[in-house]
Formats: structure tokens, C-alpha cells, sequence
């Protein structure tokens, strides 16, 4: 057994992974032998992130608040606390916060053999936000 004491501060979500506000705590990082990655990210309203894809797919499981999320070519879907979302290996989408809500969610996905997570893509622009949530 290992307890790892709260000691990591928040980190301001990237601005090259996400359009708006976006806070991470980080939960679990990959360890040999296990390959898990968890963080808790907070979107402030219309904050989302870039197209991307996970290598072995991803489980959101929202927390707090109201969300959208989209996989490329789908349609879009809203997300709300308790809610869980299961996307494909590979699959290119994007998550975020409703225009006027907040939302939190459990990121959680698993590293490939390079220690890679995630590969990011564009990012989803206001048009693309805009027609999802309208």
C-alpha cells in the first residue's frame, strides 16, 4: 500500500490542449506495471478541450455540473453530474463545460508502451462550440 498526501497544487489547464478556463488535479500518474492516468478537471463555462484521441480509449465520469462532448463526425451530447463516457481507442473527440455551467469531471485513460496518454489535435473553434451548444 502506498498514500500519496495531497501535495500537489492545481495546474492551469494548457492553452495548447484547451480553449478557456480549465484547473487539472492530478490523481494518478502511470507507475510501472500500471499504465493509469486520472485527473480531475474543471471547466469553467464554455472551456473544452482540443480534439483528441487516447491510445486505449478514455472514461470520463462527470462530477459536477452540465458538459457537452462530440466524437468527429457524431453528434453532440450533453453530459451531466454522474454521467459516465466511454471513448474508443483512437477515437478523436473533445469535452467541456455547457456555455453557462460550470462542469468537473474524472479524466481517466491508460499510457501505451512510449508512456503516451493522449495525442491532442486542433482546437475545437467558437463556430464548432457555438453550433454544438445552440
Amino acid at each position: 500500500m502506498q498514500i500519496t498526501r495531497n501535495s500537489l497544487q492545481t495546474t492551469p489547464g494548457p492553452t495548447d490542449w484547451f480553449t478557456g478556463a480549465v484547473y487539472i488535479d492530478t490523481i494518478a500518474t502511470p507507475f510501472a506495471p500500471s499504465r493509469l492516468g486520472a485527473a480531475s478537471v474543471h471547466f469553467t463555462p464554455g472551456a473544452r478541450t482540443a480534439w483528441h484521441t487516447h491510445p486505449y480509449g478514455q472514461t470520463i465520469f462527470v462530477t459536477e455540473g452540465i458538459g457537452l462532448c462530440q466524437r468527429r463526425g457524431g453528434s453532440v451530447e450533453i453530459i451531466r453530474s454522474g454521467d459516465r463516457v466511454f471513448f474508443e481507442p483512437g477515437e478523436d473527440h473533445w469535452h467541456g463545460a455547457a456555455p453557462d455551467r460550470f462542469m468537473t469531471h474524472i479524466a481517466m485513460q491508460e499510457a501505451d508502451d512510449s508512456g503516451s496518454l493522449v495525442t491532442w489535435g486542433e482546437h475545437v473553434t467558437d463556430e464548432e462550440y457555438s453550433a454544438a451548444s445552440s
